[in-house]
This record gives structure tokens, sequence and C-alpha cells, in this order.
């Protein structure tokens, strides 16, 4: 008997991001680029023990663990035969629809729903679903809509019950009661292979006594939702007949067309070179055909989708311009602003014209480069940092999700030339707040010359802000706080909402922001992301080909390394340098190729990767001291390309600039 094709929560979430997605999910058919493994991924965000705290907070309860639709609704159906239960995970079911709520409590004849989310709230107050006219805020979508469609469907299921919903999250105002706690929820691994939360014997009532989730009552949100006051207006249905509609066509496995839009550009069932020579399918290109009658050399040509941060896609979609062949200037608009370089609009404009004149050339805006440059004090120091965020914190009075700055690397450029990897920090001992050490470190490398510093990205600058509040709250149990605030501030600006505004003396410069205003390669597809420049700086010079196809990184008389020996940065095959990212030790040896890649395909943005599930592994997983050895050894080679990235760069530029 063939297994009844529900429509689940998970996969009610996937037809709000695109309807035609419910048809690709979980066929071995077509390629998926999202992580095969739900513990990294939920590693990957932080709040992997945020389900399983919230059950402490309603003790008591029956879990439902088989994973068997029938055997876990008959389970649930006679647990709610009591009067008054708990049930984890309960599983519930109308027609055609199929939830496992996180929390359910009844009470009489009344049900309460919680939804556990690992996203932060502001118990304080400082928290809106909503935007100004009313309407439900991007952010909050997937969430509220989550949530609604679990209400729906309990409704359903039991029309003599009333039935109140809440989102359960990490409650940002609230303060941990005790040292220690996020280390008593531990991943685990049974003999078969499968993991779990671990929850530890030690866990003592003083660890619950002051709660660091928040309930938030969403009813009224849920009612907007289902009376369309939402702002949602998906295929012009309400959203009593949207899901009619979604889970008749999913019993059906039918295909729900939907238009082509911006939402394609981040769609996971796309197909890499490695998918496609194991035969899978790319249900994008497979939406594309169908929609704009394309054959195969079309997928050749970039699209709108590839237009670095331009927010009018929609439109140009709209008016049928795909290609980037078919977008005239007129619709990107370039216009000058008041700063040196190129403006967003400018480079934007550049990206589509040198596609559609199919001019591979480099753009260096050589003035100002070269006077940015010149303006340098020696030696420069190159810095990256690796940072995460835990749910739960690490210590007393600490909040949820304040980041944890875990590892730097350094590396200095000195003015002959002369390069050398000269410092690091790591330190992802088990339950360890590591920030004050941290700064204390980079404060120590930093503070011997006043030589420029560069990072790539606000995400250094942004860090170092939230440390220095860390210190303004603690500073009386931190003996130097004054001291570590004052080098804070010697290096950094002040972030926008700050009480207290600055701008260091040596404030660090952001090469990302070098790239966006002086430098274009159209071998990066117009993103900025260090990931693609750096392949792209390294084939277009060949002073750089020439200097690191050589085993000079940590050889004696070449570049002093802290963790590489011999080593030979660049590889060229078939004429093209292979990505140096590539040629590093994988850092986990248990997960796939793909989840690995999915981890390291990092952005501009700083938030997310391999590092930061590294160490989530390192502080959350039972695993041995050689296995914990080697994924520190990954970590430290991994953040010294970062800077050593940077480097190369520099030396890029040098070289175009006629310098080198």
């Amino acid at each position: 008997m063939a297994r009844k094709r529900y429509l689940t929560k998970s996969r009610f979430k996937l037809v709000t991001e695109c309807p035609t997605k419910l048809f690709y999910t979980k066929k071995k058919e077509y390629a998926d680029q999202k992580l095969d493994d739900a513990f990294l991924l939920a590693l990957a965000d932080g709040g992997f023990q945020v389900g399983e705290l919230a059950k402490l907070y309603f003790p008591g309860g029956h879990d439902i663990k088989s994973l068997d639709y029938e055997t876990s609704l008959a389970e649930t159906n006679a647990l709610l035969a009591l009067d008054q239960v708990i049930i984890y995970e309960a599983a519930i079911a109308t027609e055609n629809l199929f939830i496992r709520a996180d929390i359910l409590v009844k009470d009489g004849d009344h049900l309460f729903l919680y939804e556990v989310k690992s996203k932060s709230y502001d118990g304080s107050g400082g928290t809106s679903f909503t935007n100004k006219n009313g309407t439900i805020s991007a952010s909050w979508k997937s969430y509220l809509y989550d949530v609604a469609f679990q209400k729906y469907v309990i409704k359903e299921a039991f029309p003599l019950f009333t039935v109140s919903a809440h989102l359960m999250m990490a409650d940002t105002s609230s303060f941990c009661p005790t040292d220690g706690l996020n280390q008593k929820f531990r991943l685990v691994t049974d003999k078969n292979g499968r993991k779990s939360i671990e929850v530890s014997a030690s866990l003592k009532p003083e660890d619950l006594s002051s709660p660091i989730l928040i309930k938030v009552n969403v009813d009224d949100l849920c009612s907007k939702i289902y009376e369309g006051l939402d702002g949602e207006q998906g295929l012009g249905l309400r959203f009593v007949d949207r899901v009619t509609f979604f889970a008749d066509h999913y019993a059906a496995d039918s295909k729900i067309v939907s238009p082509i839009s911006s939402v394609c550009a981040t769609c996971e069932f796309t197909t890499t070179e490695e998918d496609a020579k194991q035969g899978l399918v790319s249900g994008k290109k497979e939406c594309w055909k169908e929609r704009l009658g394309w054959g195969e050399e079309d997928f050749a040509s970039l699209t709108v989708l590839d237009i670095w941060n331009f927010r009018n896609k929609d439109k140009l979609i709209q008016a049928n311009k795909i290609k980037l062949s078919d977008v005239s200037e007129f619709e990107i608009d370039p216009k000058e602003d008041d700063r040196p370089g190129i403006s967003a609009s400018q480079r934007q404009w550049m990206q589509v014209h040198k596609s559609k004149t199919h001019d591979r050339s480099i753009w260096l805006d050589k003035t100002n480069l070269r006077r940015e440059i010149n303006s340098w004090t020696f030696p420069l120091h190159f810095i990256d940092f690796e940072t995460s965020m835990a749910a739960i914190p690490f210590n007393r009075g600490r909040r949820p999700y304040e980041g944890i700055a875990f590892q730097f690397s350094h590396h200095s450029v000195q003015r002959d030339g002369t390069i050398a990897h000269v410092g690091q920090f790591l330190n992802a001992t088990p339950g360890v707040f590591p920030n004050y050490e941290f700064v204390r470190e980079l404060k120590a490398q930093l503070e011997r010359d006043n030589g420029s510093i560069f990072r790539y990205s606000n995400h250094e600058n942004t860090y170092l802000n939230m440390i220095y509040r860390q210190l303004q709250s603690d500073k009386d149990t931190v003996a130097d706080y004054a001291e570590l605030c004052s080098f804070i501030k010697s290096i950094t600006t002040s972030v926008k909402h700050s009480d207290e505004q600055w701008d260091g003396k040596r404030t660090m410069v952001d090469m990302w922001e070098m790239v966006k205003r002086y430098y274009y390669d159209p071998a990066t597809n117009g993103s900025n992301s260090i990931k693609q420049v750096l392949p792209a700086i390294l084939n277009s010079s060949d002073f750089l080909k020439a200097k690191y196809s050589k085993p000079i990184y940590g050889a004696k008389g070449g570049i002093p390394s802290l963790n590489f020996k011999d080593w030979q940065w660049l590889t060229i095959k078939d004429g093209k340098v292979i990505d140096p990212y590539k040629t590093l030790p994988k850092m986990f040896s248990d997960i796939s190729d793909k989840d690995m890649r999915l981890l390291s395909s990092d952005d501009e943005l700083r938030d997310g990767g391999a590092a930061l599930t590294a160490y989530g592994r390192m502080q959350f997983e039972e695993m041995s001291d050689y296995e914990r050895e080697e994924i520190r050894k990954a970590l430290l080679k991994y953040c010294e390309l970062d800077t050593m990235a940077m480097v190369m760069l520099y030396e890029g530029w040098k070289d175009l600039l006629g310098n080198a």
C-alpha cells in the first residue's frame, strides 16, 4: 500500500518559498543543494539545543518518538484522551495534512500549541512581527506561516477544542541563571550512527530557574494570515484555500507552475558539475525551460539574477528581460555618488555592459586605488575573525545569542614586501567564553607598531563593537576592561545605533569596500566574496601565478607560516588556477563532500559556514581527543588562508598597478 502523501509543516514551509518546489522535494532524480545532515544545519544556525531546553520548561511530557505516520497519530490520540497532558512532537492529521507539534499542552477542552524556533526575540519589547502598515515583516513570515499552518491543522482535526498558538524563542533580554548550562546538552551518536541530543543528568533546578526562552502568543497574527490581512496574496487565494490547493497538488504529485522571479536565485534544486555527471536533474532549469521556452544553450548566459545587489530584478523579469544581454543602461540607471571610485549602480551597469559586450577585461580605478595604498602605514596587518552565537549562553549573566569570537588569523607585510603569518588565536575549549582573551591577544599582536590594519567586510568591526559593549557591562569583573575598550575604539568605527560614537585613529581598512569601489573582474560574476575574488585575482596576475606555484609557503627561506610547511598555494589545471580553498584538508572526515562544500560556500555577509560548524561540534559533540585535534588543526589552516587571501589580493593589486 502506497504511503499517504501528506502536506507536512516542512513541506508547507517549502511551498511558501515557491510552490513549484513541492514537486521536486525528496525526489531522488532532482539535485538538492541543502545540507543532508540536519544536525550540521542546526549547528550552523546556532540553535540545536533550543528544542530540548524548551521541553524542560514543560516537565512531565510524553515524547512521541515514532516516525511512522499511523503509529505516531495513534499514540498522540491516546494521550489526548486524557484531561490534562503535555506532548512533545505530537502527531496530528486531517484529510491530507499532517504536522508534528513541538510542544502541545492539553488543559480540558483547550489546546496550547508551542512552536519552538531558534530565532532570537527581544522580550523587553524591541521586536515587532509587523511592518508599519500592519503587514507581516518578511523576516518573520516563514515562522508565522509555520505556526498558523499548525494551528489550522489542529483546529480542523479537533473542532470541539479551542486552540492558542505560540512561538517559543530565545529571549535576548534574559540572562542565563547558571554557568555551564549549554554544556548540559550534548550531541551524541549511537552505534548505528544516529545522532541525537542528550541532556546531562547533572542538570539542576537552578539551571531552569530563570527561563531564557520566551513564549509569545501569536493568535492575532494567525488571524491576520487567515483573513488575508498579512500582505500576502499568493495565487489570489485565501490562506485556507491555498493550503487545500497545495495539499491536493502534493497528494496527486502534480506540479504547481510558479512564475519566474528573483526567488529563483536561491533555489536549491540546481545541479553542480558533479550532480550533472551523476545524471541528476535541475528543477530550476526544468522550470525555466517550461516557462521561458529556453534550450540548454540559453543557460550559458548570465541573467538578471546575477546582477550584484540589484533590487529591481523582478521588474526586469516581468518585462521579459531575463538575460543580461536584454538589459539596457536606462534600466540600471547608473548614477555617481560623492565617494571615490564607482557607485553601486555604476558597478551594476559595468557588470551588465561587460557581459553584453563579452568584455572579460579587469577594471581597476588606478588613481584612487594607488592613492589609498599610498596612505597606508607599514607594516600592514591583515586579520580575519571566526565567530559564532550560542542560543544557550556559556556563562551565568550572559544573554542568548551573544556573539562569540573564538578565532583570528594575522598576516603582516613589511615595506620591502616581506610576508609572514605572525599570529593567531583559537579557543574552542568547551564551555569557555573566549571574547576577552581574544581581544587581549589581538591587542598584544597589533599594539607593537602603528601599521595599517585590514579586514574583509564589516564583520570584524561589528564584533569588536559588540565585545566593547560586553566589556562595558562587565567592567566590574574585568580588571583590564579600560585598556581593552581603549584598544577596540582605536581600531574600529562605532556602529550606527551605538549610544557612543567614535572613529578610531587606526580604524581598520575594509578591503571588501575597496573591491566594490575600485576593482571589478568579470570572472567573479558580480560577487565580492573573498571566495570568488581570490581565484579571479590569481588567474589574472602572472606575478601571483609565478610566485605561489612554488612550495615557498612555510618553507625555509620562504614565507613563515604557523600551520603549513613547504606548501604550494597554486596548482594550474587546464589553464586555470585551482581555488586554494579546495586544496585544504577536509574539515571533517565524517560528512559528505556535498555537505562540506555547502558549509564552505561562504558569502559576503559571513553569516555561517564550516568554521562555526566546526566550533559547534567541538563545543557540543562527544568526540575523541584525536578528532578534536584534527578539527583544531583544520580550523587554523582555514583561517590562515582567509588572511593570506587578503595578502594575495593586495599583491595582485600592486601587480596590476605596475608596482610589484
